[in-house]
């Protein structure tokens, strides 16, 4: 059965000339737990690499990529649909993310010093960080460089062992991306990064084969199957799904520049951008003068099968049904068409289309549509577009566009991500997390919270030898220690905090506000003392039990 399986093939096509781009295995599930088994042989070698070590073969891997900068552009094209300007400015961020997290590594996760408080006086503290061992990811067709990177590179960087499958609709990309990282890291062993193939069965088996953590990126509706899956083994999961972000034109907007970006925003890539933007509220006084712009914006815009045109086909195939079926149920509830419509759909290509007040309750407006469309609605102040924004079972992105407002307004949105004046800007920075909540997943890729999600935190508490402090680890307390136990419930934790307090160092060794002076101690330094205050009465009543 398993010989029959490994036989099995599949296919990665052009999404505008249906024109087979690469043939491809799907893979058994015994082949995956032999990729699994290989990632955890190069385990040990990867660890000791150390993090200099692993900056340096991860910068390898970047430069490789932009080595390679043709022949990847055109195979993005090929696969994924993507017009070649777009495809170039998604090697470029996949390089500048692999870049940030090899520098970035080693100050965000090496071991750190933590404070104590005065009761542990006698205590130094540490965190470090260890990798999981090998890491699963399961990567999407839409951005098929950038996304999975958000999940490789930062794993990699943490000191894990990844073992990939890419979207069967763009294998050859995904495999790519393992080829380069092998081809600039020679000296490696074989299994630090590995590629297996296939479809959801393949996933499935990855999901099964014993790997320490799964990152997926993906719909929701295959997220639940993957989590069910996990959950059998306790295995923790990183889940990016979708989203049906808004944007927000207040009054005092720029409104060219806020039609501009909102255009970008919903048809770049055809729409098949997770965090792009569906839904527009406009506050009433500026919304002619938006439409008026967001249509001029648009009035030219046309997908195509060329390399230069402004963006591709639809990547997935029955993407572009739903598109019909959002722009159907839209005007049967009483909206309009501001640009585009049914017409708008010719077989894989959609041109763009702007729906027109429509009924908060439709399918176009609650559900992710994946395509080049949004729905722009008429609200009468910001209050009512923030409202209006936050009320949806998705939370990644969203976008605000004021001039004097716009971080006030960022503020006030349930979103894991804001652009304000601008789209989209937040994954291109890569030291900021990426993420969402409710619908759009948990947990968080990029930047130092994505590093994170890739290691264990190891707390260490190492008493101090020759340093005084309350024992309670015995049966036979020493004399006094009730005592200092209810002097500390009293000087800590009974009534409020008084108003007035001066500034100093809190009984946690922390800068805060406190009624008295006092003079911490901080882990690993002497004992120090703690003159003045309830503070230091605790702490010589501490030290009085062990006397």
């Amino acid at each position: 059965m398993a010989a029959q399986a490994a036989e099995a093939k599949f296919e990665s096509r052009n999404p505008a000339t249906d024109e087979v781009v690469g043939t491809f295995a799907v893979m058994s599930a015994d082949e995956v737990a032999a990729a699994v088994r290989s990632a955890r042989s190069a385990r040990s070698a990867w660890q000791a690499a150390g993090f200099a070590g692993r900056r340096a073969a991860l910068l390898r891997w970047a430069a490789w990529l932009a080595a390679h900068e043709h022949e990847i552009v055109d195979l993005v094209h090929a696969e994924n649909g993507k017009p070649a300007i777009a495809a170039r400015l998604e090697l470029l961020l996949t390089c500048e993310h692999i870049r940030w997290a090899a520098r970035n590594a080693r100050p965000v996760l090496r071991e750190r010093r933590v404070r104590t408080t005065a009761l542990m006086i006698d205590y130094a503290a540490r965190v470090g960080y260890l990798p999981y061992g090998v890491v699963g990811v399961i990567g999407p067709w839409n951005y098929p460089l950038l996304t999975p990177t958000g999940s490789l590179a930062y794993a990699l960087a943490a000191g894990n062992t990844v073992v990939f499958k890419p979207s069967e609709l763009t294998s050859a990309l995904g495999l790519l991306l393992v080829e380069g990282f092998t081809a600039a890291n020679p000296e490696l062993p074989d299994g630090v990064l590995v590629g297996v193939t296939g479809g959801g069965e393949t996933g499935t088996a990855l999901c099964r084969a014993g790997v320490d953590k799964i990152a997926f990126t993906g719909s929701g509706a295959t997220a639940r199957k993957v989590l069910a899956t996990c959950a059998a083994t306790l295995t923790p999961v990183v889940a990016e799904c979708g989203g049906k972000d808004a944007a927000i034109v207040a009054e005092d907007a720029d409104i060219a520049a806020a039609a501009r970006m909102v255009a970008w925003g919903a048809a770049s890539n055809a729409g098949q951008t997770c965090a792009g933007v569906e839904r527009v509220y406009v506050v009433a006084g500026v919304r002619d003068a938006f439409l008026t712009e967001l249509g001029r914006q648009l009035a030219d815009v046309r997908p195509g099968s060329d390399p230069q045109a402004a963006y591709g086909p639809m990547t997935m195939p029955g993407q572009a049904d739903v598109v019909r079926r959002h722009v159907a149920d839209a005007l049967a509830r009483g909206g309009s068409a501001l640009l585009g419509g049914p017409q708008a759909v010719r077989g894989r290509f959609v041109d763009p289309i702007v729906l027109v007040d429509v009924p908060e309750d439709s399918a176009a407006v609650q559900e992710e549509t994946f395509g080049p469309t949004m729905t722009v609605r008429t609200v009468a102040d910001v209050d009512e577009a923030v409202a209006l924004a936050n009320d949806s079972r998705y939370g990644l992105g969203a976008a605000v566009f004021s001039r004097a407002r716009g971080g006030e307004i960022a503020g006030r949105l349930d979103a894991g991500m804001v652009s304000v004046n601008s789209v989209l800007s937040f994954a291109a920075i890569p030291a900021l997390p990426f993420g969402g909540r409710g619908e759009s997943g948990f947990g968080r890729i990029h930047g130092a919270d994505g590093l994170r999600e890739f290691a264990r935190p190891r707390s260490v508490a190492a008493r101090r030898p020759g340093v005084r402090g309350l024992d309670v680890t015995r049966f036979d307390p020493y004399p006094g220690t009730s005592a200092v136990l209810r002097a500390a419930l009293r000087v800590r934790h009974r009534g409020a905090p008084t108003t007035g307090s001066t500034t100093g160092t809190t009984m946690d060794g922390a800068t805060g506000t406190t009624a008295g002076s006092v003079t911490g101690t901080t882990a690993g330094s002497p004992a120090g003392t703690m003159a003045g205050g309830a503070a230091g009465r605790l702490l010589r009543r501490v030290r009085a039990a062990r006397r």
